[in-house]
């Protein structure tokens, strides 16, 4: 299986939030973690975030960066580069996206013309998930309401 993480559920990894466990298990289950190279400032600037507003001490959080760079490593980054705005002005004409979600589901869309088979986009923004799954994505978590 092929897994896109958005943002919201990469950073589900390395802090204890509704959906971990599932976001870690797909993870395992999964060949290969896929997510646009946006992911990383996104993921950053939500871990500071947390350091500030959760108090983590700097040696859990130091683990944590160290953890995410390791993994970062190891993930297919679809890149931001003039490829992606044909999708990206498409989907913006039709989905009250903000600029970074629209980037990961252009991202996710060009991967999945490319890997179509056994693949998952994983996010938790309501709107970005709900525009996944019209796209004809299999989505998750899967209870789009």
């Amino acid at each position: 299986m092929i897994l896109y993480l958005d943002t919201s559920a990469l950073v589900k990894k390395y802090f204890k939030e509704d959906g971990s466990p599932d976001v870690i298990s797909l993870w395992k289950k999964s060949s290969a973690i896929v997510t646009s190279s946006i992911a990383y400032a996104e993921g950053m600037a939500a871990f500071y975030r947390k350091k500030r507003e959760v108090k983590i001490k700097d040696k859990s959080f130091k683990k944590i960066i160290n953890s995410f760079h390791k993994d970062y490593q190891s993930f297919i980054c679809v890149q931001a580069t003039n490829d992606l705005n044909s999708y990206i002005r498409r989907i913006v004409s039709t989905y009250p996206l903000r600029g970074f979600d629209a980037i990961h589901l252009a991202s996710a869309l060009i991967v999945q013309e490319i890997l179509p088979q056994d693949f998952i986009f994983a996010c938790f923004d309501q709107v970005l998930l709900k525009a996944a799954y019209s796209e004809g994505m299999q989505t998750f978590p899967e209870n789009i309401g």
